[in-house]
């Protein structure tokens, strides 16, 4: 069970007011991860060089629309209210299914990593990053496929005798959806591994 830690990938940026610390844990999972070059604000256009761009920012907004109008409808019909989040979370599902089988991820996009609200940990080449280094970064999170983005910063790399690194980076720009979906993800996570026990 992961552990409340200071460990730099569980640190959240280091402008931000406190310096809580987050739930870590070791996770198998779709990791993307682009250089930025210049400003930081390209990041959040690394993965969204599509055309269907403009049809998810509409997607989104009809969803927040459903979840205001789901908070009001709540306090009258519970049970309407009960199958309509049913069926938002389906077609939320479909979508995300949908999603990923037109941009499948390749065997060498999983991997093992350590993961929470704050950042992200990863194997790789000893030379690919530098401390300091800028990345877009966008986590596929099974079972639920939704897709992560972030902007991160290499605070520290572990180099081993095999020419391999440890890098561990930190989320230096992160919408709060993304975050809260990290943060269910781990959630779901400890909840699966205490069944398991």
């Amino acid at each position: 069970m992961p552990s409340q830690s200071s460990d730099v990938t569980a640190s959240p940026p280091p402008d931000a007011g406190d310096r809580r610390d987050f739930f870590r844990i070791e996770d198998h999972i779709g990791l993307e991860l682009r250089r930025i070059v210049g400003r930081a604000e390209d990041g959040d256009r690394s993965f969204n060089g599509d055309h269907l761009g403009s049809l998810r920012a509409e997607l989104k907004r009809l969803d927040q629309d459903v979840r205001a109008q789901l908070a009001t409808l709540a306090e009258r019909d519970r049970l309407l209210t009960a199958l309509i989040k049913s069926l938002n979370g389906k077609l939320d599902i479909l979508a995300r299914i949908m999603a990923f089988e037109q941009n499948p991820l390749q065997p060498e996009d999983w991997q093992d990593v350590t993961l929470s609200e704050g950042g992200v940990a990863f194997c790789s080449d000893r030379n690919a990053w530098s401390e300091g280094d800028l990345l877009a970064v966008r986590m596929t999170l099974p079972p639920e496929l939704f897709q992560a983005q972030a902007v991160a910063r290499v605070i520290h790399i572990e180099s081993d005798a095999t020419g391999s690194a440890r890098v561990h980076t930190e989320f230096t720009d992160i919408h709060d959806s993304d975050r809260q979906q990290i943060a269910r993800h781990v959630m779901r996570w400890q909840i699966r591994q205490r069944q398991k026990e």
